[in-house]
């Protein structure tokens, strides 16, 4: 179930950078390098931080095929993806709910502490966004004041909740995920957003 989720999150996040990769017109090179680094990169820097080397896509080439076959697949059929904007926030936000129970998997299986588990899951769902936009010349979403990140801290928060009550773990894994794309789908359909704090001279 575990490694299903990670497949699935994996593919969202590929298919979020192809759609951004397409919104800054990049050729073929561009929007496959943009598609891992987004599919990637919050997973390879959470293995990094919790000293799990190589890093998963590195020793699993599943991982390698499946970017590439969800790149091909977005760029074949990109005349019938309609509305980029909102396909793109879709499978972003598919990928975060995903990543974010995938971190959390990871922090649980080296025995760490349940906030870090929290923040390893916020990082796994984030950090290949925020990749994918430094690189594409935009603000992370997660700078922004959109619920984002707050949407995978939730999630998590849900996760700890319901592990205390007889669910099975897998149950458990699906209800936070979905928990994190609600909140997040949520927020940005009722304009829901944290407070800018500007400070005054």
């Amino acid at each position: 179930m575990f490694y299903i989720i990670d497949i699935l999150g994996t593919i969202a996040f590929a298919i979020s950078g192809v759609l951004v990769a397409f919104n800054k017109k990049m050729d073929v090179f561009g929007v496959l390098i943009i598609a891992f680094v987004t599919a990637v990169g919050g997973g390879t820097l959470r293995d990094l931080l919790i000293g799990e080397t190589p890093v998963s896509w590195m020793q699993d080439m599943t991982y390698t095929y499946i970017i590439l076959g969800s790149a091909v697949f977005a760029i074949v059929f990109r005349s019938k993806i309609n509305y980029l904007r909102t396909s793109l926030f879709l499978f972003d936000t598919i990928g975060i709910g995903l990543y974010t129970v995938v971190g959390i998997e990871k922090g649980l299986n080296v025995e760490l502490h349940s906030v870090i588990c929290i923040a390893l899951g916020t990082i796994t769902a984030t950090f290949g966004g925020v990749i994918r936009d430094i690189l594409c010349n935009e603000i992370p979403a997660i700078f922004r004041k959109e619920i984002y990140a707050t949407a995978c801290i939730l999630g998590g928060v849900v996760y700890f909740l319901l592990i205390n009550f007889p669910i099975p773990n897998n149950i458990v894994f699906v209800i936070a995920g979905i928990v994190v794309i609600l909140i997040r789908l949520l927020a940005v359909k009722f304009k829901i957003a944290l407070p800018n704090i500007y400070l005054s001279k």
